[in-house]
């Protein structure tokens, strides 16, 4: 039995990149073999004018930062950036390395969301595209000639045409989903999940939610999954992650306070600094 999630997410999203230690436990409990992992962009802004006609500034995006970062842990960096950014070229980016590398469109999430959130670089610049690019371990050139083709721009705006159209289950939770011009949209991360081969038995969390709600979830859905134990150390879960952690992500997956995560892998694992925190990977 397995099921596929479609996860509804943005490069910009501080609440996306807050959720990261539930999406690796998730990983973690329940095996890659079980769980096929689909990404959307939700496109967030545009334009830069997208958040001023809004409200949102960079005063307040700071401080907003600096509230996750202390809430959940996870290394943003809260420095007021020198304007707001579009999301579009970085989403963009995102949905070219699906269709052209699908093996790193994680990776280029990830590299995307690590300069924005933990190094203040703003997205819709070339040379933080063409820094996350090489993090990830693509051709900044090519990506940037991929992000042009018309295939890739209807393939982004089918993206944002899906997550402005919330399943009806998702609507009852109005309050996690946010508005457009056209109605309502998923706010990030939202999943849809459901069993493969069985789209009727499914389900929709829409918008950033405590761990238990998709404890409860994914345990219906794969009644008969036998979910893995935590990791036997800090070390064996890095090994298995295949690339740098957060101290918060560690802890959640392994099952540990912050303070204690951080001890065990001090001891192991070589500490990249990030954002007043750390990333960690296996020396």
């Amino acid at each position: 039995m397995s099921i596929e999630i479609t996860e509804y997410t943005d490069p910009a999203c501080p609440f996306a990149f807050s959720a990261e230690p539930h999406r690796w436990r998730i990983r973690w409990l329940y095996a890659d073999h079980d769980i096929a992992w689909h990404l959307r962009m939700v496109v967030l802004a545009r334009s830069p004018q997208e958040y001023l006609d809004k409200g949102f500034t960079p005063d307040r995006q700071s401080a907003a930062l600096a509230q996750l970062a202390a809430e959940h842990g996870m290394p943003i960096d809260a420095r007021e950036r020198p304007r707001m950014a579009a999301t579009l070229p970085a989403c963009a980016a995102v949905v070219a390395t699906r269709l052209h590398a699908p093996e790193r469109e994680a990776a280029i999430l990830r590299a995307l969301r690590l300069r924005h959130l933990g190094r203040a670089q703003l997205l819709d610049e070339d040379e933080t595209i063409a820094d996350a690019a090489r993090d990830a371990g693509l051709d900044p050139e090519a990506l940037f000639g991929w992000m042009t083709e018309p295939a890739v721009r209807e393939a982004l705006e089918a993206d944002a045409k899906a997550a402005r159209t919330p399943t009806p289950a998702a609507r009852v939770l109005d309050h996690k989903l946010a508005g457009w011009e056209g109605g309502r949209r998923y706010t990030c991360p939202s999943y849809e999940i459901s069993r493969i081969g069985e789209a009727e038995v499914a389900a929709t969390i829409p918008g950033f939610q405590p761990f238990a709600v998709y404890d409860v979830v994914l345990a219906n859905l794969l009644p008969g999954v036998e979910r893995r134990p935590r990791p036997e150390s800090v070390a064996a879960l890095l090994a298995w992650a295949g690339e740098p952690l957060a101290t918060a992500e560690v802890a959640a997956v392994c099952e540990l306070p912050v303070e204690e995560a951080a001890q065990q892998l001090a001891g192991v694992a070589r500490r990249i600094p990030l954002a007043g925190d750390a990333l960690w990977t296996l020396a």
